[in-house]
């Protein structure tokens, strides 16, 4: 079988490589030895499922690196350990799968269709019980809100603040925050009314898409 001819063992250097970089969570060191990266890529970008690098996935979007996701998850699960989260780009669905495996209930957000399509088909074939939804993701699910936690997987100019409405009390916010060169990974904590703010190491994301993110290139002036 495939992962007992290399993909397992590449699993566990990836994970080596993440205790190399400081990732001590046990939870989501396991997930990341769990979830099968290599099911989330496509093509030639395959072999390198396991290499701590973002990989494209189609329309103009990328994967991201394993330490990045890692991060975040570390930061959500020393905050949040259980509850229902909103992830707000769904990309390839890997992280919405480390999500799930880590024990969340998951709710995730795209708005590139093709990219939807393929992660909803990906969350079916594998029997991930993810939910997802085509949209603006910067306005966030407010059907289904409020929610322990909202991770935000591209880079926002400011405070999305409906997302920030969508956060239970005592929830948190998880999400790159800066210009489009350089983000600061920023983590907001809702008490009651007020907002508390932790500042981490700074990233390289994607923008955001949205009404409360950045504009769409491709839009008409």
């Amino acid at each position: 079988m495939e992962q007992e001819n290399g993909m397992a063992s590449e699993r566990r250097e990836m994970v080596s490589q993440l205790m190399h970089y400081g990732i001590v969570n046990s939870r989501v060191l396991g997930a990341f030895l769990t979830v099968e990266r290599h099911r989330f890529v496509d093509g030639g970008s395959r072999m390198f499922a396991y290499s701590d690098s973002a990989l494209p996935i189609g329309y103009g979007q990328t994967i991201s690196q394993p330490y990045t996701v890692a991060y975040m998850m570390e930061l959500l699960v020393d905050r949040c350990p259980a509850g229902k989260v909103l992830e707000i780009g769904t990309g390839s669905g890997y992280q919405a799968a480390i999500l799930n495996t880590l024990g969340y209930r998951v709710f995730t957000i795209e708005r590139v269709a093709g990219l939807y399509e393929l992660a909803a088909s990906r969350f079916k074939k594998m029997g991930i019980p993810v939910q997802s939804r085509l949209g603006d993701g910067t306005l966030g699910w407010p059907e289904e809100a409020p929610f322990d936690a909202i991770i935000v997987t591209a880079a926002a100019p400011s405070e999305p603040r409906t997302l920030m409405e969508q956060l239970a009390d005592g929830g948190v916010l998880i999400l790159p925050l800066g210009d489009i060169a350089s983000q600061q990974m920023t983590v907001i904590r809702r008490k009651g009314e007020r907002f508390e703010h932790e500042r981490f190491d700074h990233f390289a994301f994607v923008p955001l898409i949205g009404r409360e993110g950045w504009r769409d290139p491709d839009e008409a002036s």
